[in-house]
């Protein structure tokens, strides 16, 4: 577990915005208030609507995890960082690549926001990497990768439940995992190659977890979005 140890079960669940509309996603954000505070916005609802609904959830008393993966020039990074950084958001991604992860190091100084680098996406296998042409374990990559954007000034990264422990142990308790691929037991993974449960990937170490079509697709997205966090409680519990 990271410093943040005393963060509360419900303020770690962050729920994917996976939208194409403002609409749909304001639909479920009113189901859910009062039970959750951080959202992921990305690529698909920040297109179609962009920083003015991050705003609007933000004036809303949201936390807002802005995923959009920026890879590019080191100095198109910073400015575009800089930007996320003036709207407010929390969270930021970035691929660990290059000069990227300095770059929005760069862009964020002076502000609140956290810069996370992406590992290895929880959609890819070993199998995916190979046609990559990269070499060695997903585990062995996610961990490199970690420990590269952490020295490049990055504030932690985004890794599966997989690959949690073994990042917590290399990078100790002050860098931000958040992770993905979240399925409660008994829910289909979907085209998650590396799905861990809400307990798992918490007991390995990780700090936050976004859930996406486990809460945005069931009948009771509350009832869902309680009972994710009820296992992330114990997750935390001390064994």
């Amino acid at each position: 577990m990271s410093d943040l140890s005393s963060l509360a079960a419900s303020d770690r669940l962050i729920v994917a915005l996976d939208f194409p509309s403002a609409v749909q996603a304001d639909q479920l954000v009113d189901k859910l208030q009062g039970v959750v505070s951080f959202y992921k916005v990305g690529l698909e609802l920040y297109t179609v609507i962009g920083p003015d609904y991050i705003r609007s959830l933000l004036d809303r008393g949201n936390n807002v995890f802005l995923d959009l993966k920026f890879y590019d020039i080191g100095e198109t990074v910073r400015r575009a960082t800089r930007q996320a950084a003036r709207l407010g958001a929390t969270f930021l991604t970035v691929h660990e690549a290059g000069r990227t992860v300095s770059a929005a190091a760069m862009g964020c100084a002076g502000s609140n926001l956290k810069i996370l680098a992406i590992t290895v996406l929880t959609s890819m296998g070993a199998e995916d990497l190979a046609e990559m042409g990269l070499r060695g374990s997903v585990e062995d990559l996610a961990i490199q990768r970690a420990e590269h954007a952490i020295a490049q000034g990055c504030h932690g990264v985004v890794a599966s439940g997989f690959e949690a422990r073994a990042i917590r142990r290399m990078a100790g308790p002050g860098p931000i995992i958040v992770t993905p691929g979240i399925r409660p037991a008994g829910v289909s993974e979907d085209d998650q190659k590396r799905a861990t449960t809400p307990a798992a990937a918490i007991k390995a170490g990780a700090d936050y977890l976004v859930v996406g079509r486990p809460i945005r697709d069931a009948k009771d997205p509350t009832a869902v979005a309680i009972s994710i966090i009820e296992e992330i409680k114990s997750g935390m519990a001390v064994p």
